[in-house]
């Protein structure tokens, strides 16, 4: 098992940037496929990025990308988000998300450990 704890969220105006931290536990961090989902207030939970085990493959929902990146190191046993050019439209609850079957997972937002989430708020 793998437990998640996400950092990092905050307030920024328009056109700002953050970058998002997820901490994993346990010494298989490695094993695990990661990526970040998102949920707007009203709005259904969607996929935002994933990242697969060694990190050489990148997903990316459409309305990130070029604006977000997303990466891992695997020695600290953590997951980034890094968010540039945000918009109001961006203002969401994101939760980090871990798979041990593949990035798929976290793309079809079936992944089976979840963090808490961290509230992102962009004004304009």
């Amino acid at each position: 098992q793998v437990q998640v704890v996400e950092s990092g969220g905050g307030s920024v105006q328009a056109g700002g940037s953050l970058r998002l931290s997820c901490a994993a536990s346990g010494r298989t961090f490695s094993l695990y496929a990661m990526g970040w989902l998102r949920q707007a207030p009203g709005k259904e939970r969607e996929f935002v990025a994933a990242i697969t085990l060694g990190g050489g493959t990148l997903y990316y929902a459409d309305f990130v990308k070029g604006r977000f990146t997303v990466s891992r190191n695997n020695a600290k046993n953590t997951v980034y988000l890094q968010m540039n050019s945000l918009s109001p439209e961006d203002t969401a609850v994101y939760y980090c998300a871990a798979s041990r079957l593949s990035a798929n997972a976290i793309v079809t937002m079936t992944s089976d450990y979840w963090g808490q989430g961290t509230q992102v708020t962009v004004s304009s």
